[in-house]
């Protein structure tokens, strides 16, 4: 309009007009798509709508480029050139930013607006216009490029809020869906985000804005709500400050009498910290119960044999010089008849109630404990002189002895006693123990119902005991204990895999001597390290005289596993005979590791670097085998015979060895399954391909290494046998 003023062509008159109507049939068409609902568009609508913006700008750039045309060809006047030519190219240039830099957007204008423009600077017949139309070609490429670079740009921008968006959705549904509580505080120890378990878990209200408060004042809202136990806030107070102050790492914190809470925290400099909790108190009670279990007998909740030598060893370490102490020996006369007579249950219930009396007379005077059976033992720590020991076991005799109702029946009952007595000065647990049995015997054989303390008359037994002891320990020495092997075979059993290295020990005057005698009274005497060397050299001599595809398997003892020298000592018996590492395989119990599992895991881990395998024996005994599944560097899991046994007539059997095998497959574990005895029982475990290798009578009792030898060439030649037919066969069909 202003050119149209300065110049009186109407030619801009009518471009005016028609830019007063493109822009306001623009504005109409925006106004249309702002009332759509955009969430159900699909892609299509959107390129749709895209073009017909594209198409408004292309009319309206081609309207000044054509008006920039006009004004260098016809009107040729300085005001409408500089005017329009400038109005079109900061048009040209505003682009860049509409419509997030659309490309087609950007290609249509410069096209419509620029061409026109172009084109009256060449036919002005002018070469600096010509020449000034060939520069406007780098800034119209400059345009173009700026352009892509802002929607390049905004577009990122976009996705990547959109995926921080998701992200932080994501991150907010885990936090307040995961299983523990959260707290993540800010260098001053306030809170800046608490997820939703950590607010269920202490009673706090969703609507109340936990950022900014102190984790301590946020934490009363609990006691309020009577989560935690008022009594025990400064308790607990004490804890967090340790875990925040990053003294601590982790903390078990008692809320209340029934709740612990484990924190653990991680810290994030001077960011603050981030603590994580989670309710343990199910397995607190649980470690309880299975630690009560592990230290007391289940039917009389008196101290085990374990529990009791732990408690006395506690006892004597805190004796003062020159006190004597004793060891008592009870049992119930004619026990066995009430068994017999009235049955194991009722039996149960009078050893409950012996238990019961021996409980209200000990007061901590002196540690009960009930070793298996009728046999109660009873320590006294502080026994002033021989007149005191007679007064109090008569008092315990005369307690115990007495009418008991059980069942509504009256039982009189009577026991019988041996005692020992000696300074604690190099007193042996063992040995009171050992005198006392021997005055129990004396008691029982000279009458019943009464107690007797050992005298040296009674040593005998104790003598030969102690010979025995002699015998065994040069026994090892002269490394004269024998070895028997049992097979392990494949389940088709027809092929042996290896053979479980078993000690024998045949006593020169007493002849064959069991491993459940000699092995105990090796771990007494602190000599079992000893013997498991003299198997591991035996077992790795003979094992490299067999053929190369069979293993030999020692086992190793709690002592063992809690010393490194074991590994020195299996390390110089495979180099001293040139056996390779992987034929000889390793096998531990659980009791063996149980008294310091760190250590044992550490011995473990070298020896299978080394190349051995580990096998975990009587897997499914203990309560945490388990555990040890994920702790321990296991090639192996020997399933206990206890699995075995009824699997043929008890389906909840197989179903239990079924899913102890499947859990160790799992694990990358072989199985071997011992205890195997009946073609029943080998039929159900191949069947149910419960085994990789079986271990069992079926097969094979131990057996000399002769026999051993002979029964593995026999089969290897009977495979052998069996591939050559099967060679000849095959050739047959192909000659055929």
């Amino acid at each position: 309009m202003a050119v149209y003023m300065r110049i009186d062509d109407p030619f801009y008159l009518y471009a005016a007009f028609a830019l007063f109507i493109i822009w306001n049939g623009r504005n109409l068409d925006m106004m249309a798509f702002d009332r759509l609902d955009k969430s159900k568009f699909r892609l299509a609508e959107t390129l749709h709508w895209e073009k017909r913006y594209v198409a408004g700008s292309l009319v309206a750039a081609f309207v000044l480029g054509t008006v920039c045309g006009h004004a260098l060809v016809v009107a040729q006047d300085p005001f409408a050139e500089l005017v329009t030519v400038s109005v079109t190219l900061a048009t040209m240039i505003s682009v860049v930013g509409r419509n997030f830099g659309s490309r087609l957007n950007v290609d249509m204008i410069i096209l419509a607006a620029c061409l026109p423009m172009m084109a009256g600077l060449v036919m002005a017949r002018d070469p600096y216009m010509a020449l000034m139309a060939v520069l406007l070609l780098p800034l119209f490429l400059t345009t173009r490029s700026m352009a892509n670079g802002v929607r390049d740009f905004l577009f990122n921008a976009v996705t990547a809020e959109r995926k921080a968006s998701e992200i932080a959705d994501r991150f907010d549904t885990a936090l307040n869906n995961m299983s523990h509580g959260l707290f993540m505080l800010d260098g001053d120890g306030r809170i800046e985000v608490a997820n939703r378990k950590a607010r269920e878990f202490f009673n706090i209200d969703a609507h109340i804005d936990l950022s900014g408060r102190n984790l301590k004042a946020a934490l009363r809202l609990g006691t309020r709500n009577g989560v935690i136990a008022r009594e025990n806030f400064a308790q607990i107070n004490e804890h967090l400050d340790r875990l925040i102050s990053g003294k601590e790492d982790r903390s078990l914190i008692r809320l209340d009498k029934n709740c612990w809470l484990e924190f653990s925290a991680r810290h994030r400099g001077e960011k603050g910290v981030v603590l994580i909790f989670e309710d343990v108190s199910v397995r607190i009670q649980s470690e309880k119960r299975i630690l009560h279990m592990a230290r007391f007998d289940t039917l009389t909740d008196l101290p085990n044999r374990s529990w009791f030598k732990d408690v006395v060893a506690s006892k004597m370490s805190k004796a003062r010089p020159g006190q004597k102490l004793a060891l008592a020996v009870l049992d119930i006369d004619d026990f066995k008849h009430v068994n017999d007579t009235m049955g194991h249950v009722s039996g149960d219930k009078l050893l409950s109630a012996i238990a019961n009396r021996l409980r209200s007379l000990s007061r901590q005077k002196f540690v009960i404990s009930r070793f298996g059976g009728d046999e109660f033992v009873l320590f006294l720590p502080d026994v002033e002189d021989l007149s005191d020991l007679n007064r109090t076991m008569d008092h315990v005799i005369d307690t115990l002895r007495g009418t008991y109702m059980i069942d509504g029946h009256k039982l009189f009952i009577s026991l019988s006693g041996g005692a020992s007595m000696a300074p604690v000065a190099g007193a042996q647990i063992e040995d009171l123990h050992i005198q006392a049995d021997l005055a129990l015997y004396e008691a029982k054989r000279r009458d019943k119902n009464r107690w007797t303390l050992f005298e040296d008359s009674m040593n005998q037994h104790y003598t030969e005991r102690q010979r025995m002891k002699s015998d065994l320990r040069e026994a090892i020495r002269a490394n004269s204990m024998d070895l028997f092997y049992q097979p392990m075979f494949h389940p088709e059993g027809k092929r042996i895999a290896g053979a479980e290295a078993l000690s024998r020990w045949n006593h020169p005057e007493l002849g064959p001597i069991s491993p459940a005698v000699y092995i105990p009274l090796a771990e007494e005497m602190g000599i079992i390290g000893d013997l498991t060397r003299c198997v591991i050299e035996k077992a790795a001599k003979e094992c490299a005289t067999w053929p190369d595809n069979l293993f030999v398997s020692v086992n190793l003892s709690a002592f063992d596993l809690g010393d490194r020298a074991i590994i020195s000592v299996i390390s110089d018996a495979l180099d001293r005979h040139n056996l390779a590492p992987e034929r000889l395989q390793l096998e531990i119990t659980e009791s063996g590791l149980m008294n310091d599992l760190d250590t044992a895991r550490v011995i473990l881990t070298e020896l299978r670097a080394m190349g051995l395998s580990i096998a975990i024996d009587d897997f499914g005994t203990g309560y945490s085998s388990l555990s040890y599944l994920d702790m321990l560097p296991l090639n192996k899991v020997k399933i206990d015979r206890s699995f075995v046994r009824n699997v043929t007539t008890d389906a909840r059997k197989l179903k239990l060895l079924r899913g102890v095998v499947h859990l160790a497959r799992e694990l990358g574990l072989e199985v071997v399954v011992e205890g195997v005895e009946t073609d029943a029982q080998l039929v159900m475990i191949r069947e149910n391909d419960c085994a990789d290798l079986i271990q069992g009578f079926i097969f094979g009792t131990p057996m000399p290494k002769g026999a051993f030898i002979e029964l593995a060439t026999k089969l290897s030649k009977q495979q052998a046998a069996a591939r050559d037919v099967l060679h000849l066969s095959n050739s047959a069909k192909s000659l055929r």
